[in-house]
């Protein structure tokens, strides 16, 4: 094994477990891990690394690595938020310690057990996870291990840095092992809204959000400590969640995008001070929309989505932001240093909720989400691939943006219009997998450019989106695909070239390259 794994003391030390019930529970975590058989379906916190169990995986791990060594196949069924730390699942993936993965992953070696064929993995919207688990669609759920800042008095749990599905993992789970983590500032205690009022149909009632600050539930997890069978205590740090500045590239988009609020204020389809709620993908491109935003006209704007970034941080602080709702903080090591240390000031400006409400269709569509997303490739019809390298190779998963982009007010998927040096294209003629049809994409946005789809039939929509965000080096390509498709005797509504419309792909695949030459 190439990783130090952790270990802890058996002695309650920690006056984070104010319950006396629980503190007779406390543990090694490789005592805690005991519970966890082969079989299992474990279902485990964290959200972009937030809030992952910081000893029990590893420990798991460890064990896994030593009873493979007596010959024992040794896997469980792994059940998360969405990501969860990079040395969580590599130290599971390395010891071939999980059969199956739902419902997100975004770390290497994990990745090619699932595109080798060793790992089962199933790829589905977040909003969709905790109706599906309580529905049985994964089997019983055995383990849930969740970190959680603290026990109160009465036995209820304070989240962490993020809630994802930890709310349903603590329902349904026969036992439940708890890492209380005193590293988590106390004062995070009151910035969580949890739901308990979901239901399965047919007897849903409608979700009490009209504002994005609006709270509907309370800020602790309720668990019946019955079925708590291990407290592990820890003072460790959340993974920082890695980013690097803006380049260029995503500086040039960002623009395209801020000139596009420009426009939908001036037609009267969005507030002029505060726009409508906006959602932002992870990475490099949304961290440069949002700084963008802070140099613009736009104050008191709100914020409804997934995840929580430095540069809303920023926002915030700056006061272009009034409140941001997410199930999770994905920070750096910068931006966790900036939260900690101004807890009290941001749990005024900053809701965590399960990532069933976070990512709820109806209310994603009640408040009028601004949806951004990123996107692999499109096609020149706007059909969007955001998981599949080549049609075939999964690279992270869906998570959330079909949540929004189906259900927002705009929708709307950013990309570099290159990849590999220039060697790939992000506009193809037809993409080879996808996550996002023709009909939930209205708008692209590359370096190049911004292609508005809206009320365009897809003839229309092909030129504009090769014209306005398609690399100048593979335009003559594209617009010779899109004349020839078109020619053809029967061209039909949507023109494709059946025998070429994967020929950039293959071309990739043969050469390495989607360039003619």
């Amino acid at each position: 094994m190439s990783s130090t794994f952790g270990e802890t003391g058996h002695k309650a030390t920690s006056s984070r477990i104010r319950a006396t019930a629980f503190a007779s529970k406390v543990m090694a975590a490789s005592d805690a891990v005991k519970f966890i058989h082969p079989g299992d379906t474990v279902a485990i916190s964290g959200f972009a690394s937030a809030g992952t169990p910081k000893v029990i995986i590893p420990a798991l791990a460890e064990r896994i690595h030593h009873t493979r060594g007596n010959g024992s196949n040794f896997t469980i069924n792994l059940l998360t938020g969405a990501s969860v730390s990079t040395e969580t699942e590599r130290l599971l993936a390395e010891v071939d310690g999980i059969a199956l993965r739902m419902p997100y992953q975004s770390e290497a070696t994990a990745r090619r057990r699932i595109n080798d064929g060793r790992m089962d993995y199933v790829d589905i919207h977040l909003s969709h996870v905790a109706q599906q688990v309580w529905e049985g669609y994964y089997g019983n759920v055995d383990v849930a291990v969740v970190e959680v800042a603290g026990i109160t008095e009465s036995g209820e749990l304070i989240p962490s840095a993020s809630i994802g599905n930890n709310k349903t993992w603590l329902d349904v789970a026969d036992k439940v092992i708890l890492e209380v983590n005193s590293w988590v500032p106390e004062a995070m205690e009151g910035i969580h809204d949890v739901y308990y009022g979901t239901a399965l149909p047919p007897h849903r009632k409608p979700l009490e959000i009209t504002r994005v600050e609006d709270r509907i539930g309370q800020t602790t997890f309720r668990v019946d400590p019955a079925k708590v069978v291990a407290v592990v205590e820890t003072d460790c740090r959340d993974s920082a969640s890695p980013l690097t500045a803006p380049d260029a590239v995503s500086e040039a988009i960002a623009g395209h995008v801020l000139e596009f609020f420009d426009f939908e204020v001036r037609a009267g389809r969005m507030p002029a001070d505060t726009l409508l709620p906006l959602q932002a993908g992870i990475g490099n491109v949304a961290n440069a929309v949002l700084g963008g935003l802070d140099r613009g006209p736009y104050r008191g704007l709100t914020c409804y989505s997934e995840v929580i970034q430095d540069g809303m941080l920023k926002l915030i602080k700056d006061g272009t932001v009034a409140h941001a709702s997410s199930t999770a903080l994905a920070l750096t090591d910068e931006g966790i240093e900036e939260l900690t240390a101004n807890i009290d000031f941001y749990r005024n400006h900053i809701t965590l909720r399960p990532q069933e409400i976070s990512n709820h269709p109806e209310v994603v569509r009640r408040l009028g989400i601004i949806a951004m997303n990123g996107m692999l490739e499109a096609d020149i019809y706007g059909n969007v691939n955001s998981t599949h390298v080549m049609g075939t190779k999964i690279m992270n998963g869906i998570g959330g943006s079909g949540d929004f982009a189906r259900n927002g007010y705009v929708s709307m998927f950013l990309s570099p219009s290159t990849a590999r040096g220039g060697e790939i294209s992000a506009i193809v003629p037809m993409v080879p997998h996808v996550d996002h049809t023709e009909h939930d994409t209205q708008v692209l946005v590359t370096e190049q450019g911004l292609a508005d789809l809206r009320g365009l039939s897809p003839r229309r929509r092909a030129r504009l989106i090769v014209d306005n965000c398609a690399h100048p080096e593979f335009r003559p390509l594209l617009r010779d695909y899109i004349a020839r498709a078109d020619a053809q005797p029967g061209a039909g509504q949507t023109p494709h070239i059946l025998g070429e419309a994967f020929s950039f792909h293959q071309r990739y695949i043969d050469t390495g390259s989607m360039r003619l030459s």
